[in-house]
């Protein structure tokens, strides 16, 4: 028997590969196929199944590609409704594969549909769950995401997934692998662990939810306090999902190098987004006036899917030379498959050819320190509510990336602000935003927060200004 996990740190997502005696499970695969069928093909075996523990929101998962290429049948949980061919399971209903056996458990709560599935070893021994968003390393999947108008409530679905925690997943045994579909940085969750396996009996003891004593009634207030809004690409990738997409290849056979003046013609429709997916200091020493910056090596596929709204967007990408593909693959990762071409010869190119350039100024934290006066210098704090509540810069104004669109209205184009976020990243990529929205006094902090925590700045709390108040 192998398992093996293949984890993909910016989308914080884990797909799972199971094989035994030529035969071949693939679990909650990412779009793109060929990692799997390498894995195949090396031993080589025959995938037979493709499950899915729901209907995934956070990213667009391969099922249906894969299945395409290996005549494998994809599979989901009881109450699944998915509007393609799929087998749908029954509670406790067995699939064999070679000599081991999966048993699907539906473990309804994230989602209706959400199954886990217990890998039996060739003795018959429970050996591993792969519980997809139902239970994560240190906390359990989120209950909001698939309410529905009228019928079901997020404390509806909360108390579902305290039964089923309980009733299928707390009665196996201590040391039954736990491999779950997320970890850390993921969305889906909220305290989660940056391991992406351990022991269930870990998890018994450590994990808030499964505490033996917990009544339903404190679970459902524990898993839906401090739930913030989802990405808006959320509901959006869970219908690509349910419904079906088209192929990966086709994403790439309409994608093309762009000259100079084909980008820069495209450019000018306003229907297009320029998005350039380099390092924020590339960025931030030139760039093409009015792109959108979310550098590739960081949580590249999350952020752009938080910020643009239209999955169809036509996308003409700035980005390093050898870089192409795999930025095109990152956004078919969250359903963007409408991307252009791409620059050719990139930024460098576009500023030799004296085409309009811009920069964002920038300064570093013991600099700032020295010049910032409270009440007076305007400072920008675009982390997640919860970052700036546990720690912030005294008179800082938090205006997180995740919901800067909905702050433009309260800011003031002809002020001249700084922004800073946890290391460097985000901030650049809320200056860009800004940027497009016709501010031009903008100054990045370099380094960020941890920068500006070394300094003689004065750092309060959200608790400690409430007392104070």
């Amino acid at each position: 028997m192998i398992v093996e996990q293949l984890y993909t740190g910016c989308l914080a997502e884990a797909a799972y590969y199971i094989e035994s005696e030529g035969e071949a499970i693939v679990i909650d695969p990412l779009r793109e196929s060929q990692p799997y069928l390498d894995l195949a093909l090396r031993n080589g075996a025959s995938i037979k199944y493709i499950l899915e523990t729901h209907f995934h929101a956070d990213f667009v998962s391969g099922h249906l590609d894969l299945a395409r290429k290996t005549g494998a049948t994809i599979v989901y949980g009881p109450t699944a409704e998915p509007q393609f061919p799929a087998h749908i399971a029954k509670d406790s209903e067995v699939l064999k594969v070679g000599k081991v056996e999966i048993v699907v458990l539906h473990t309804p709560g994230h989602t209706m549909e959400s199954s886990s599935f217990l890998l039996k070893d060739e003795t018959g021994k429970d050996y591993a769950i792969f519980t997809g968003d139902t239970l994560f390393l240190g906390d359990v999947g989120r209950p909001d995401l698939a309410i529905k108008q009228g019928e079901l409530t997020r404390e509806d679905l909360a108390g579902f997934l305290y039964e089923s925690l309980r009733e299928k997943i707390m009665p196996l045994a201590d040391d039954v692998i736990v491999y779950p579909g997320h970890g850390a940085g993921s969305a889906c969750g909220k305290k989660m662990s940056t391991d992406t396996w351990g022991y269930l009996g870990d998890q018994k003891k450590l994990n808030y939810a499964l505490e033996p004593n917990m009544t339903k009634e404190d679970f459902v207030v524990a898993v839906t306090e401090g739930l913030v809004a989802p990405p808006q690409y959320f509901p959006k990738n869970a219908q690509l999902n349910k419904k079906g997409y088209g192929a990966l290849e086709d994403i790439f056979c309409q994608f093309a190098a762009l000259s100079l003046t084909e980008f820069a013609n495209l450019r000018m429709q306003p229907e297009t987004l320029v998005l350039d997916t380099r390092s924020t200091d590339d960025f931030v020493r030139g760039h093409i006036p009015d792109s959108l910056f979310v550098g590739i090596d960081d949580n590249f596929a999350m952020w752009v899917g938080a910020l643009v709204e239209d999955l169809r967007t036509p996308i003409i990408l700035v980005t390093d030379p050898g870089r192409e593909q795999e930025v095109v693959t990152r956004l078919a990762r969250v359903g963007y498959d409408n991307p252009i071409g791409y620059l050719e010869g990139g930024y460098k190119a576009w500023a030799a050819a004296n085409y309009p350039t811009a920069q964002l100024a920038e300064i570093n934290a013991e600099r700032f320190a020295d010049m910032y006066e409270f009440g007076a210098t305007a400072l920008l704090d675009v982390r997640k509510a919860s970052e700036y509540d546990t720690q912030h810069i005294a008179g800082a104004e938090n205006v997180p990336l995740d919901f800067i669109s909905e702050e433009l209205k309260d800011l003031n184009t002809e002020k001249s602000y700084f922004l800073h976020c946890a290391g460097g990243y985000r901030s650049v990529i809320a200056a860009s935003i800004l940027l497009q929205h016709g501010f031009r006094n903008l100054v990045n902090i370099r380094g960020g927060f941890r920068a500006l925590s070394h300094t003689n700045l004065q750092l309060t709390a959200f608790a400690e200004q409430a007392t104070a108040l």
